[in-house]
Order: C-alpha cells, then sequence, then structure tokens
C-alpha cells in the first residue's frame, strides 16, 4: 500500500499560506501558515504544514518559540540547520522591529510613554533589572541604563549608583523602573 504526503500542490490554490498572505494579508494568517511561508517546503515524508506544526507543538505554540536555540530547531524532524536559521533569524526580526526606537530625542510626556520606551525590551527578562531614564530639561531622553540586574524576584539597589550616573549625565530628572519575571507584583511597598 502506498502512502502519500499532503503537499501543497494537493491543498486547493486559494488555501495555500502564500497566497492567502497576498489576497488577505499576514495578520489574517495563522501561526503555522506564517511558519509555512519562512520554511517553505516540507520533506520527501512531511509537508511542509506537518513541519510547521509540529514546530508549534514542540514549543508550545509561540510561548517558548521567541527563546529557541538552533540546536532545539535541528533537533525537531525535517528541520534541518537551513531552516531552523530562516527561523531564527525571523524571530530576530520581531525582537528587532518590537525594540525599534526612532532616531531622535524621545520626549516622556507620559507614564505610559516611559514604560512603552522600555517595555519590549523588559518584557521578556528572566531576571528582575532595575533600570533607569535620564532626561534633560525638556524631558527628552539622554540616557537609559540597567543599573543593577538581581534574582528571579529581586533588585536590591543603593541610591547612590543612580545618582551618580545622573550627577555624571546632568540630568534633570529620571525615571525607574524594573520587571517582575516572577508575574508577582508587591503592593504597598515604598521607596
Amino acid at each position: 500500500m502506498k502512502t502519500s504526503v499532503l503537499t501543497m500542490k494537493n491543498v486547493p490554490k486559494e488555501d495555500r499560506p502564500r497566497e492567502r498572505l497576498l489576497k488577505h494579508g499576514a495578520s489574517h494568517l495563522s501561526n503555522q501558515e506564517i511558519l509555512s511561508i519562512l520554511i517553505g517546503s516540507g520533506t520527501k515524508q512531511d509537508s511542509v504544514n506537518v513541519l510547521s506544526n509540529r514546530i508549534l507543538m514542540h514549543f508550545e505554540g509561540m510561548k517558548l518559540l521567541r527563546d529557541a536555540t538552533i540546536e532545539e530547531l535541528i533537533a525537531i524532524k525535517g528541520i534541518g540547520t537551513a531552516k531552523g536559521l530562516i527561523i531564527l533569524a525571523a524571530i530576530e526580526l520581531g525582537k528587532r522591529l518590537n525594540a525599534y526606537k526612532p532616531d531622535g530625542p524621545y520626549v516622556i510626556r507620559s507614564p505610559e510613554d516611559g514604560a512603552s520606551y522600555i517595555m519590549e525590551e523588559m518584557r521578556y527578562l528572566s531576571q528582575e533589572h532595575f533600570v533607569v531614564l535620564f532626561l534633560n530639561t525638556k524631558n527628552q531622553i539622554i540616557h537609559y541604563q540597567t543599573v543593577f540586574i538581581g534574582s528571579l524576584n529581586a533588585s536590591i539597589v543603593h541610591p547612590r549608583e543612580v545618582f551618580k550616573e545622573a550627577v555624571k549625565r546632568s540630568a534633570a530628572s529620571l525615571i525607574v523602573a524594573h520587571n517582575h519575571p516572577s508575574g508577582v507584583r508587591l503592593q504597598g511597598v515604598s521607596i
């Protein structure tokens, strides 16, 4: 008995990921379809859809894919170095696009402006980071610095470290922030 592999040639043209991307745009594609477009083709045994689904299952959907390594990717049946590197490059491009900050001075007009400036960089950190944004008299960011990296749930910072840099930079004001990698936020803590 001969078994056949489901290939893109067997899928109706209007249901193929590339054609759906052209017709509807990237936002209408599933994660599996986007991965299928990236890896381009399947193997003799498995279609590109099977491979992309296998990747998503291995990384629990998109949950762990962000931090995938080449070793993890090529350990998946049907994913070789070339396909793994394409996926890693796409992940890195996504990270860079999320972290992109326009050239020129970034002005802080509200707490949301400060949060949006640092959010993407701090969102997925696995340790607590205590960061400081140093501002000039026009509330433009003149310097951004991670002052201390703590553990999963603690970050101890001495004020002298913060103010030393503020004086050195002639900062008119500053904003301090830290992340919560453990997911637990302490209420009622004063500084």
